[in-house]
């Protein structure tokens, strides 16, 4: 295993090209999407938005071929290899649920409509939460992380720094911050990694008793990285979340959110992972980093077309570089 920097695109974003350029907003990524796709869950009852997901699931299934290639290649370690037609029912079923938890997300920031959300690891949770110190609230692209996210706030009144990725257009950044804003309420606080004092803003909240919640399987630009084993393959996984723990003595504590019926979730808690603090950090790190990434890939496992990772993630065995 070692720790090495990245390039500068994100490794696990999807691909961008001339279709990106060309159509801007109207792009997958653009704004124009997420703003219909908000005002169509707000608009349309709920019992009618299973046609609306249908109809924009498929219309994606067929038009986004780099993402289905990407799909397909990433479910074979954790699936095994398939044929053609087996193959594309991977693929569609991978839509969907990214298109239900999507939909979700807009029904949770925008509406009133009721969800469930059990907990799994109830005691470990209620331990962590009832605590004076802070936590690493550590997830993954899973089912509806951002569910997961909000617990803290909702259920036990503590106080959460949420990190996210800046969206790729700055106007669907803008849109989605505004309405977590609205939400989320005074005690959840939404980061963007690109912040240079993010940091030392996190390792301050922690030490003051707060939570701090990140993406642990998707490296940033730039991120500094150690490569672990999934599936039995080379995978790097950012060194962030654990040096932020090490750093500031609190534990990790691996979360995933899986969407199980219409409305309803469970978010599963792991037991936490403490960081040793050696005069070997970087093998300190390591070491917490693997354990993590036993979890991660038990998560993925339990809900592989929940796991949302949509660029091509290995080549004959090693990672894929960003380009």
């Amino acid at each position: 295993m070692s720790v090495a920097l990245r390039q500068e695109t994100p490794p696990h974003a999807p691909e961008a090209g001339w279709a990106r350029r060309l159509l801007g907003p109207f792009h997958v990524t653009g704004v124009f999407w997420f703003r219909i796709h908000r005002w169509g869950v707000t608009i349309l009852p709920s019992r009618a938005i299973g046609a609306f997901i249908a109809l924009f699931t498929t219309f994606f299934w067929l038009a986004l071929r780099k993402i289905r290639a990407a799909i397909a290649a990433n479910l074979v370690p954790v699936l095994g290899a398939c044929g053609w037609w087996q193959r594309q029912r991977r693929i569609y079923r991978t839509f969907r649920q990214f298109a239900w938890c999507l939909s979700e997300r807009y029904e949770r920031l925008s509406t009133d409509r009721a969800f469930t959300v059990a907990l799994e690891g109830e005691e470990s949770w209620r331990d962590l939460a009832g605590a004076e110190r802070g936590f690493v609230f550590v997830t993954a692209h899973l089912g509806n992380w951002e569910m997961g996210s909000m617990l803290p706030a909702s259920r036990d009144r503590r106080r959460i720094h949420v990190v996210r990725e800046a969206e790729t257009d700055p106007r669907a950044q803008r849109f989605i911050e505004e309405l977590i804003r609205n939400r989320g309420g005074d005690l959840y606080t939404t980061h963007f990694a690109e912040d240079p004092q993010l940091g030392v803003d996190l390792l301050d909240a922690l030490r003051r008793g707060e939570i701090v919640a990140l993406q642990g399987d998707r490296p940033r630009a730039g991120g500094r990285t150690a490569e672990m084993t999934l599936f039995g393959r080379p995978f790097r996984l950012p060194i962030g979340p654990a040096a932020l723990a090490r750093a500031a003595g609190v534990p990790l504590v691996p979360v995933f959110v899986f969407r199980e019926a219409r409305l309803s979730y469970r978010c599963m808690v792991r037991p936490p992972i403490y960081v040793a603090q050696s005069s070997d950090r970087r093998r300190d790190l390591e070491a917490a980093l693997a354990r993590f990434a036993v979890d991660l890939e038990a998560a993925i496992r339990r809900h592989p077309h929940q796991w949302f990772c949509f660029r091509s993630l290995w080549k004959g065995g090693r990672v894929v570089k960003s380009r």
